[in-house]
């Protein structure tokens, strides 16, 4: 009697082990996608860097403050570039005064040219009456040759001082030109001690405090986008060549549990991290969640494909990703899209084909 009872028990547990794994295939709507870890990061975002070392006198702004376009945002103080700027202003002040003043060069030698001017002209007068007296054979030779000898050399003066006068202008001019540049270099030097937003957005941090050393090699401040905000995704290597602009992304964030919000593919970048393998792939929302804040993190499952109405077999039931076992024996199948429990039968079975699942 025992042994009767417990063949029963095994024929009916074999009985609902075949009940249980021996299924039809269904028509069903079925989505293939990528997967992809999720943060968020406001768009635009970037790190404000002084280009002059110096003291953090002073943060114009705290974090969340929004910002404008140019506005100061941090202040550093250092005594150098002022000194420099003073000194650029003494020397362009000097170049001035040397080609415009009153005591100019040039005023100098202009009188130098006006006296050569006046002599070389009395010289000449002379030079051309004694000339004439001597084709009379009037006066002497020594006379003639004094006379013409003065005339000459009031005629070299008289060039060489127009030359240095042109020679000397030119040179002052580039003098004042100089000093010009170093001075708005120096005026320039001085304003990059105020270090200012380039967009219009928020300050989402500040690194330093009062009183600290800054230099050209960290970053000040954070800002990015006020309202405006990025998905970034991380992709797979084995998945990105499946990735293009414009697929829909449905996603889920830690801080919003069992919200799915939807997004677009907007950008890929080509080149791949090689410290996690992956690329860096963004998205933007369609309808954002109502508040949002930098690093908050989620999943993502980038959606690769479509289709309604399609045969479908949960992936267990799939023996080497290519066969089935059916009433008949082992079967071999093409499968076509694949979500993360069901796969589709293109060919090899209908969905009055019963299978089972393997051992």
């Amino acid at each position: 009697m025992k042994y009767f009872n417990y063949i029963l028990l095994i024929i009916f547990l074999m009985s609902c082990s075949d009940k249980t794994d021996k299924i039809l295939p269904e028509e069903q709507v079925l989505t293939e996608s990528v997967y992809a870890s999720v943060t968020i990061q406001p768009d635009s975002l970037y790190q404000s860097y002084a280009i002059v070392s110096g003291i953090l006198d002073a943060n114009l702004v705290e974090e969340g403050d929004a910002v404008i376009k140019d506005e100061i945002i941090i202040q550093i103080i250092n005594n150098t570039p002022k000194l420099n700027t003073q000194n650029s202003k003494l020397a362009l002040d000097l170049a001035k005064q040397n080609y415009k003043g009153s005591a100019a060069i040039l005023n100098s030698i202009k009188d130098e040219i006006e006296a050569t001017r006046l002599k070389y002209k009395n010289d000449s007068i002379n030079y051309y009456r004694q000339e004439n007296l001597w084709k009379q054979n009037i006066g002497s030779k020594v006379q003639y040759d004094s006379k013409k000898l003065n005339y000459e050399l009031s005629s070299n003066s008289l060039r060489l001082l127009q030359s240095k006068y042109t020679r000397t202008k030119n040179e002052l001019e580039t003098a004042v030109q100089q000093a010009q540049n170093n001075y708005l270099s120096a005026l320039i030097n001085t304003k990059d001690f105020a270090v200012k937003s380039k967009i219009n957005g928020k300050v989402y941090a500040l690194y330093k405090e009062p009183g600290e050393i800054v230099t050209t090699m960290e970053p000040l401040a954070a800002i990015g986008s006020t309202n405006n905000f990025i998905i970034e995704l991380l992709v797979d290597e084995v998945d990105i060549v499946r990735i293009a602009k414009g697929q829909n992304i449905l996603i889920t964030l830690d801080a919003y549990n069992n919200e799915v919000f939807k997004g677009k593919v907007s950008k890929i970048y080509p080149k791949k991290d090689e410290r996690n393998q992956t690329f860096l792939v963004e998205g933007v929302f369609n309808n954002a969640p109502p508040k949002l804040y930098p690093g908050l993190s989620g999943e993502a499952n980038i959606v690769i494909a479509k289709r309604d109405n399609a045969l479908t077999i949960p992936k267990t039931y799939l023996i080497d990703g290519s066969k089935v076992k059916t009433d008949d024996g082992i079967v071999t199948v093409e499968t076509g899209l694949q979500s993360m429990e069901h796969v589709e039968i293109l060919l090899g079975i209908t969905k009055e084909t019963y299978i089972h699942k393997p051992d």
